[in-house]
């Protein structure tokens, strides 16, 4: 959008979130772009890096830790001006113990993906700080991959008190798959995403997934297992049978979806159903529970009690 000249990226030193803010600087539009990190030595690396690729010092860092709330409020509290979009990409399946609870009682995979970032946008919100656009980095796994052996999340009435429990654990035990935890979690954040939209019409809020995407370090706090087949087995062969792609077309799914009105406010995007890849298509036919109002202020409703 022709707005849109200023970006704040969570997790933007690594990954995803540091190609799609090679690729915005590459956009002559696009005059400043933060990057939130949790070290600031890997930051100062990045940007660096992200100067030397791009030919544009148009980089600030911004340090936040989205697994402490305090970290965030302490952030914002240092902004000194708007930003026109925030890309809500920091996540990960919460390191090597998912569903173990942090301080603040919820989940730690709860917390680096949706936590951290309902504090952030609040606080954001609060000051008068974004000016257009908040994009959250969801997941194919919030409606299930059968294709790759996660199921659709299971919600039993979609209640305030169903994502109370989704995210201080009572869902789940050690036992259980992180991508099982990992899907209900962004199943709750892209819920989240479609009230505030409603509730804040005169931003865009849009969920969009980068899809199964290789060269991520999403998965290397999983069980062995699990990293074996989604990080390395799966980053050799998935790519082949067209279930992974590379940070490129991940973080280009970003741009894309920042830069161009089509992709509406409330809604969900990603890959067509069966596959973590391909062309990105709206999520709310798939599955009925992702565009049901209730279940999305329910969810919405949730995440602030916990915050």
């Amino acid at each position: 959008m022709e707005n849109i000249k200023s970006v704040l990226i969570t997790g933007a030193n690594v990954g995803l979130g540091r190609e799609c803010a090679r690729q915005l600087a590459l956009t002559s539009t696009i005059e400043k772009i933060y990057l939130g990190c949790r070290s600031r030595e890997k930051a100062e690396a990045a940007l660096s890096a992200l100067v030397a690729d791009t030919g544009r010092n148009i980089f600030e860092i911004v340090l936040l830790d989205v697994m402490d709330p305090g970290s965030v409020r302490a952030a914002v509290s240092n902004m000194k001006a708007p930003v026109d979009a925030v890309i809500l990409n920091a996540g990960g399946t919460g390191g090597r113990h998912p569903t173990a609870l942090t301080s603040q009682g919820v989940m730690n995979i709860y917390a680096v993906n949706v936590q951290g970032h309902v504090v952030l946008i609040d606080e954001m919100l609060n000051q008068q700080l974004i000016t257009s656009t908040v994009l959250y980095a969801g997941s194919e796994a919030a409606r299930g991959i059968p294709k790759m052996g996660v199921a659709r999340p299971e919600l039993k009435d979609a209640s305030v008190n169903e994502f109370l429990n989704i995210a201080v654990g009572r869902t789940f035990t050690a036992k259980s798959d992180p991508m099982d935890a990992y899907a209900s979690v962004k199943l709750t954040a892209a819920l989240w995403m479609s009230s505030m939209a409603r509730k804040n019409p005169h931003l865009r809020f849009v969920t969009v997934s980068p899809g199964g995407t290789t060269g991520t370090n999403g998965f290397d706090d999983m069980p062995f297992l699990k990293k074996l087949m989604f990080k390395h087995i799966g980053g050799v062969l998935m790519p082949l049978f067209g279930m992974m792609h590379g940070v490129e077309i991940g973080a280009k799914r970003y741009v894309d979806v920042l830069t161009n009105p089509k992709f509406k406010s409330g809604g969900f995007y990603a890959s067509k159903e069966g596959s973590p890849t391909g062309k990105i298509v709206d999520q709310f036919p798939m599955f009925a529970a992702l565009a049901n109002e209730e279940f999305q202020d329910n969810a919405n409703q949730a995440v602030h009690q916990l915050v």
